[in-house]
């Protein structure tokens, strides 16, 4: 028994491996991204060639529309134009670029004062070691309140405190980012995506009924029972599975740092002291600035969360959020003497973003040219007109359009993106067949959460391959896939066997939301 339970794990480990090697034989990701966007100008020519296209009802100015998208080629007149006029505007504009940097300000300072290292220590001393691995994951599920900093604040976060705890530093990068990216849209509170999807629902429900009110909160019940579920599948599949293999195949860490748990210093403490402080006081002044109706963090309709300035802030916040409590530990624990040495730590920190850059750039153009050339947008189409012929009952229409989102999300990163296309096909679908406009966006979000581990189409995957590479300097595309396909294979199967379940006993899935159409 023993032995074929050995020639299992082994097996597991061997497949993992394979993985890892033949991702890792890949190109450096600088130059693989460039060579997928040389791909994707030779793709495009012969697509635009051969007349490739897809039709179907597009979301247009906020309207529905029956479009035609046809391939566009980038070896045209216009299309070398493209790729030379907006080769600036597409790095300015890619999205973790000034997220990341500014980000890193306040991190940078935190992490050069010591700040983060004396909160490390002091946090091994007051949380048991078990606890560790769902706090972080949790925290990770949580973080997608305030939009997507959750990927350039606590990912990183995550490996330093699985090192301070002696613990493989991948592990904890693997498990904050399946809570990050994994569980993006669970939560037990209301984030920026429920009103950006549910907006689109709106739209694309007016086909069928104008009257019809896409509910904000209509997925909350789920979603917010999913964070637990993401939470307890997440933290197993790091203990038991992800963190064994790295102890045994992990790529060389980094001897960069000193991992050992030393006492607190009483300057450290001093410096604790004033850095929780200078939070309470920030935290407060935030707050107070937050309750006014008319704040200027907040919407015209006075909202806070969804659409709104304090949301849109919300990386400078977090930025200061770092930095202010990091100056004050500085100066009183004796770090930063003065405001050059605040200024030189920021310095290093931006000096350590090199590699970021470099990736960033070619990165953006990859993921612009695809969106230019609308091979993306056809594969959308044309799979979801095909699914649209399906009849068949509730359950097994929903497991299939939960892998069918899954699969569209390796292709397109963008949550928004893809629910723009395949909203004005399904949502009208699922009405027509009985079903609410929530439960379609439920099942798209499942399957759009679980391939946002392992697609290098996610935004921000090249920026974890980078924030791995600190702690593994031999870690590729092939590293991160190998190690997060666990998480999404485990989290697509429970994820839709809980919505199985949760539909077969009939639970609501939101606040006031129907799971037949018309409601019930």
């Amino acid at each position: 028994m023993a032995k074929n339970n050995l020639q299992k794990v082994s097996l597991y480990d061997r497949w993992l491996n394979g993985i890892e090697r033949a991702g890792n034989k890949l190109p450096h990701p600088v130059a693989l991204f460039a060579m997928l966007a040389l791909l994707i100008v030779v793709i495009s020519a012969i697509c635009a060639a051969m007349g490739v296209s897809a039709t179907g009802e597009l979301i247009s100015g906020g309207e529905l529309k029956e479009t035609t998208v046809t391939a566009v080629s980038l070896l045209t007149k216009d299309g070398l134009a493209y790729m030379f006029t907006k080769a600036v505007s597409n790095f300015t504009s890619y999205a973790p670029l000034g997220m990341v940097l500014v980000a890193m300000l306040g991190v940078g300072v935190a992490e050069q004062s010591g700040l983060i290292n004396s909160l490390l220590k002091q946090t091994v001393k007051v949380t048991p070691k078990v606890l560790i691995t769902p706090v972080v994951v949790f925290l990770g599920v949580m973080s997608n309140i305030a939009s997507d900093s959750g990927y350039v604040i606590l990912i990183p976060l995550g490996a330093m405190v699985f090192r301070a705890y002696g613990r493989h530093p991948m592990a904890g990068l693997a498990a904050a980012f399946c809570g990050v990216s994994g569980g993006f849209s669970a939560n037990l509170l209301v984030g920026t995506l429920d009103p950006l999807l549910a907006g689109i629902s709106q739209t694309a429900v007016s086909i069928i009924d104008a009257n019809y009110q896409v509910q904000v909160m209509g997925n909350y019940f789920f979603m917010a029972a999913s964070t637990f579920l993401i939470t307890i599948v997440g933290t197993l599949i790091t203990d038991f599975l992800v963190e064994p293999r790295l102890e045994k195949f992990g790529g060389e860490v980094l001897a960069d740092e000193d991992t050992s748990l030393t006492t607190i210093t009483p300057e450290e403490k001093k410096g604790l002291r004033a850095a929780g402080i200078a939070l309470l006081v920030y935290v407060v002044l935030i707050v107070a600035a937050l309750i006014p109706q008319d704040s200027f963090f907040r919407n015209a309709d006075g909202d806070i969360l969804g659409k709104t300035p304090f949301i849109d802030s919300i990386v400078v916040l977090i930025a200061l959020m770092f930095f202010i409590p990091a100056v004050a530990y500085g100066k009183k624990a004796g770090t930063l003497k003065n405001h050059r040495e605040v200024c030189n730590s920021m310095a290093k920190a931006m000096s350590s973003m090199g590699s970021f850059l470099a990736l960033a750039f070619v990165s953006a153009q990859f993921i612009q040219y695809f969106s230019y050339t609308q091979l993306g947008t056809i594969i959308a189409l044309n799979g979801a007109n095909f699914f649209r012929a399906i009849d068949i009952g509730l359950i097994p229409l929903m497991v299939i359009f939960v892998l069918f989102s899954a699969f569209m999300n390796l292709f397109m990163g963008s949550a928004s993106a893809k629910w723009n296309i395949l909203a004005p096909v399904f949502v009208p679908m699922f009405m027509l067949l009985g079903y609410s406009p929530e439960l379609c966006q439920l099942a798209y979000r499942i399957g759009d959460s679980c391939t946002n581990l392992i697609t290098p189409m996610m935004t921000y995957f090249a920026v974890i391959v980078i924030f791995a590479q600190k702690y593994d300097k031999k870690a590729g595309i092939g590293t991160i896939t190998a190690t997060m396909l666990p998480y999404s294979l485990c989290f697509l199967l429970v994820w839709t066997i809980m919505l199985i379940i949760w539909l077969s006993i009939g639970l609501p899935i939101g606040i006031n939301t129907s799971l037949a159409y018309p409601p019930v």
